[in-house]
């Protein structure tokens, strides 16, 4: 009688430990296999975790410390005098305490955040407001200045990101210096009494 070359099946090794896995063949490639893919979960974790950060920080506006990140100017060669900007004026002027109008585009003062007046929230955050925005003229117009950007060119609102700097200093930290801003951290917080 001829042999068969019929193998008889056998039921796979219960799932267990490695020694079950090892037994069952080809145990040490599938322990590797599954301890790369581990590995590689927790990398690509980390990274989703790291974009999302970054995205709560940076992504909707600007990194945090952007006049750290972004590169200096080496001279201070932009000047005008800037006014107070109201309905239709739209040309060199300022808004508020963190965005001004330059040479026709909208510029958002990357490094820091000022209270909001359209609309404040409370009375106490109108009169800082109005505070920094009025500061905000008397640096912008102390003399010649320089732009810097960052990491992003613009926000959502098409306001372009800049540093402003004169003599290598943020005009941005003369204004957290003075109490009428904070450091940018990508949110924005109330400047109302416990906001």
């Amino acid at each position: 009688m001829a042999k068969s070359n019929v193998v008889p099946f056998r039921k796979p090794p219960k799932a267990g430990g490695g020694r079950d896995r090892q037994r069952a063949g080809g145990g040490l490639l599938r322990s590797g296999r599954n301890r790369w893919r581990k590995r590689s979960t927790a990398v690509l974790c980390t990274v989703i975790i790291a974009v999302g950060g970054w995205l709560a920080y940076g992504g909707a506006d600007v990194l945090p410390d952007l006049a750290t990140l972004a590169k200096k100017p080496m001279t201070d060669s932009l000047s005008t005098a800037f006014s107070m900007c109201d309905g239709s004026h739209r040309a060199n002027c300022v808004v508020d305490g963190d965005t001004f109008w330059f040479n026709c585009e909208k510029i958002r003062i990357a490094d820091i955040d000022t209270p909001e007046l359209s609309p404040p929230r409370c009375e106490a955050e109108r009169i800082k407001g109005e505070a920094a925005k009025s500061r905000l003229l008397t640096l912008l117009n102390a003399g010649k200045f320089s732009l810097a950007a960052g990491f992003r060119d613009e926000d959502k609102y098409g306001r372009k990101l800049r540093t402003v700097f004169r003599a290598g200093n943020s005009l941005g930290n003369a204004l957290i210096k003075e109490g009428l801003a904070r450091s940018w951290d990508g949110a924005r917080h109330g400047w109302c009494q416990g906001g």
